[in-house]
């Protein structure tokens, strides 16, 4: 069985693309039926740039729909990414070849919507800059969020700071 091209392609890029750890949720409407609409907060892993963590907190739908997978989220959402171990930068990252590639992705509705990450490199700041945002096949949304990491060196274990 031959897979066309488009299937195959989708799936080689979310193969190196981040999967959340769920954190955390807060109720934010109570619904009669299902469960609440919340914010959940979520972990992830830069999966090209190892010693970067980021957190996404975003609203997620409740109900009926909600439960059964076919309501649509808003586009409200925040980032807040950190440099959590020695950040090694691959070359396609330091040159910016991938500058714009999406990190991690999030369905928020059954077809037609997601929620994306994507990451540039600021050379002259040497900074990585995390960009979350949704999107629509046929219109997206202008909200958005962003987080800068520094890139500075980590110290290792057992030295104290200062030495």
């Amino acid at each position: 069985m031959k897979y066309p091209l488009h299937l195959l392609s989708t799936f080689l890029i979310m193969v190196n693309m981040a999967v959340a750890d769920e954190i955390g949720n807060v109720s934010t409407k109570f619904k009669w039926l299902g469960p609440n609409d919340k914010i959940v907060v979520e972990a992830f892993e830069d999966p090209d740039v190892p010693g970067v963590a980021c957190y996404l907190s975003r609203a997620k739908t409740g109900g009926i729909s909600g439960a059964v997978g076919v309501a649509e989220d808003t586009a409200d959402a925040s980032i807040a990414c950190r440099q959590v171990g020695p950040i090694y930068l691959p070359d396609k990252v330091r040159d910016g070849d991938l500058d714009g590639d999406e990190v991690f992705k999030k369905r928020t509705s059954l077809i037609f919507k997601t929620m994306q990450v994507v990451r540039f490199f600021d050379k002259q700041r040497q900074v990585l800059v995390y960009l979350t945002y949704s999107d629509r096949v046929v219109e997206g949304s202008p909200k958005n969020s962003i987080s800068v990491v520094p890139i500075q060196p980590w110290p290792t274990a057992g030295a104290r700071p200062g030495d």
